[in-house]
């Protein structure tokens, strides 16, 4: 017997098949179905999907044979991996000097006697393993068998690539939520650090003022007013900062069951909408079985928009909303400024800000919208817009009907 030697490329080949993440992982159909399948176009007793580590021949999928890993010493696949841009074929093995006294072709268990192995690559062109099949009596696969074990040795190939890929997503995932974590704690710390000498300067302002109305001419009760509307402007912004990163998917879990046009009523009470506005509720009542919080917010946020952002003299807006296939469909249209088209796909990430500004000539904060965006994914929909400048925007989404716990 002839021990296979190693590749020249084995510490990266070694490295390569470390990376891969699947020495010891448990059976999966995907692979087993690659080695069905080739055992039964080679008509082969024996098929697997051999993955070669330091010491170790290990079977990522097997058929015909029941134990799920050999000493690479002895493995004919450590012979196929020298050759990685061929078929590796041995006709009878009592034949072949690496392989005559070869334990596994003496053995009455296993008696191998004829083996063909594709090399399985990585995209450097490394070898990690083989696809082969074997037999217990000498026998030569023909051109069809070949040119068939060799496209199932592709596609474990990609499905290799595949695994990496997902390897790598769930990596870059992780760091993603670590990221959001610190950058949670970071905002939540800044805002409620804010919030206390934000209400302080407003608070002074309107002492200043109060007292000193008398005293300061015009410019400087100009001053004043700019002052506290900035303040406020920026208290607002802490505000929503805080509502943002505090909604999370716990919100779907508080369940209630409600009817929509006493949500809307309660929150349009909240907003004070002068007379001057026009807001026509969905024609039926309907029962709604979800988040009230989450819904109203969403609802207040929506409204609040079309309000601001509308320069027409009698503000128009229309609420429709109907139930279908286990989800709420909802529509909120207004007669406002409208979203210019090249905005229409940004206007739900945080802090795009529309240059447009509402009808005090107030530019947002960027937040309002991607707020909406991220509750209604927690409740399990999505949310979509049209828009037309001067004419009015409509925003459409969908939320998943719950059941009451």
């Amino acid at each position: 017997m002839i021990k296979p030697e190693k590749p020249k490329n084995e510490s990266l080949r070694l490295r390569s098949v470390k990376q891969l993440g699947l020495l010891n992982s448990l059976p999966q159909d995907t692979f087993d179905n690659i080695t069905t399948l080739a055992s039964e176009i080679c008509e082969s007793q024996v098929a697997l999907l051999t993955i070669l580590d330091e010491n170790k021949q290990w079977f990522k999928s097997k058929k015909g044979l029941y134990v799920n890993e050999t000493e690479r010493d002895i493995s004919f696949c450590g012979h196929a991996i020298l050759e990685p841009k061929s078929v590796f074929e041995i006709e009878n093995a009592l034949e072949d000097e690496r392989f005559k006294d070869n334990p596994l072709v003496q053995s009455n268990d296993t008696h191998f006697r004829s083996y063909a192995g594709v090399p399985i690559l990585d995209k450097n062109g490394l070898a990690l393993g083989t696809l082969c099949v074997i037999n217990k009596a000498p026998i030569k696969l023909n051109l069809h068998q070949k040119k068939s074990l060799i496209a199932l040795g592709k596609q474990v190939e990609i499905l290799y690539e595949y695994h990496l890929q997902n390897i790598q997503l769930k990596k870059i995932q992780q760091k993603q939520m670590e990221n959001n974590k610190i950058l949670k704690e970071f905002a939540g710390n800044v805002s409620h650090d804010l919030k206390m000498p934000l209400a302080n300067i407003i608070l002074t302002t309107d002492i200043l003022k109060a007292k000193y109305t008398d005293v300061l001419d015009e410019t400087g009760v100009e001053y004043l007013k700019y002052i506290k509307d900035s303040g406020l402007k920026l208290s607002e912004y802490v505000t929503s900062l805080l509502e943002y990163y505090s909604e999370d998917g716990n919100l779907v879990k508080d369940i209630k069951e409600f009817f929509l046009n006493d949500l809307l009523e309660d929150t349009i009470d909240l907003l004070r909408i002068d007379a001057s506005c026009d807001i026509h509720f969905p024609e039926e009542n309907i029962k709604i079985l979800a988040n009230r919080a989450g819904l109203g917010q969403i609802m207040m946020n929506l409204i609040s928009n079309s309000l601001k952002y509308n320069s027409q003299e009698e503000i128009i807006i229309t609420i429709n909303c109907k139930e279908q296939n286990g989800f709420y469909h909802f529509s909120l249209e207004d007669n406002g400024i409208g979203i210019p088209e090249d905005k229409l796909q940004e206007i739900f990430e945080l802090f795009t800000v529309i240059e447009s500004q509402d009808e005090n000539s107030k530019t947002g904060h960027g937040i309002g919208l991607s707020t909406v965006q991220k509750l209604i994914d927690n409740m399990g929909g999505d949310i979509s817009v049209d828009s037309t400048l001067g004419k009015g925007t409509v925003f459409n989404f969908f939320i998943k009907k719950m059941q009451l716990n």
